[in-house]
């Protein structure tokens, strides 16, 4: 047990440092969770990481290979994932202003609430979080060649240590990220006339995803 521990001490190490690092799927979990609260926050975390799973089980299989030998696999997977971004950035943009638009054409007195009415559930929350994933083939390159480098051919099958190194890379995601929407959450309920921000969190929410898509459109194989 103890030579266990020790043999995937560096991967611990190595996986923790990679999921505090600020990334993209970081940004999209704060985004969400500053828009929308904790739960729609925690489910954002639970799709990317079902996403990332999906790119899991591809690398297990050998499958993630086509996309770091194929432009053309890796080209589609990225520009369709591009388009996905900035689909989901333009309509949180819309909404923002659409609600602006509403309150300034009702006769009742004028809320100071400017959060728009229709809010995502946690099934759309989760739902975004997978495709967001799944769309971005940097993951999948990222998994295949980040696991390899801790698989030990003597400890056995291959492919089930990937799949149990790659579960372990996600479990540790999940405490972080499920960390982080929890103070997130708690800073944001401590904001005072946090309500009045509503419109423009969700304006810096879709200029997010745009700048999440422009920025895996630069990305390259």
């Amino acid at each position: 047990m103890i030579d266990l521990l020790v043999a995937y001490t560096p991967f611990l190490i190595a996986a923790l440092l990679l999921n505090i690092s600020p990334g993209p799927d970081m940004a999209y979990i704060v985004g969400q969770t500053a828009v929308h609260g904790r739960k729609i926050g925690l489910f954002s975390s639970l799709g990317v990481i079902s996403g990332a799973f999906v790119h899991v089980l591809a690398a297990t299989f050998g499958l993630s290979a086509i996309l770091a030998t194929s432009a053309l696999a890796f080209a589609i997977v990225k520009w369709v994932g591009v388009a996905y971004l900035v689909w989901l950035g333009i309509g949180a943009l819309r909404s923002s202003f659409a609600r602006k638009d509403q309150q300034a054409d009702e006769s009742e007195p004028k809320s100071d609430i400017t959060i728009p009415r229709k809010s995502i559930t946690a099934f759309v929350a989760w739902r975004q979080g997978v495709m967001i994933d799944v769309l971005n083939p940097k993951v999948a390159i990222f998994f295949m060649a980040f696991l390899p480098q801790f698989v030990d051919p003597a400890m056995g099958n291959a492919g089930l240590q990937f799949l149990v190194l790659g579960l372990m890379v996600l479990l540790i995601a999940f405490l972080v990220e499920g960390m982080l929407v929890i103070a997130v959450a708690s800073a944001a309920v401590r904001i005072k006339g946090r309500q009045r921000l509503g419109a423009w969190l969700h304006r810096a929410l879709g200029a997010m995803f745009i700048a999440l898509g422009i920025r895996l459109a630069l990305s390259q194989q």
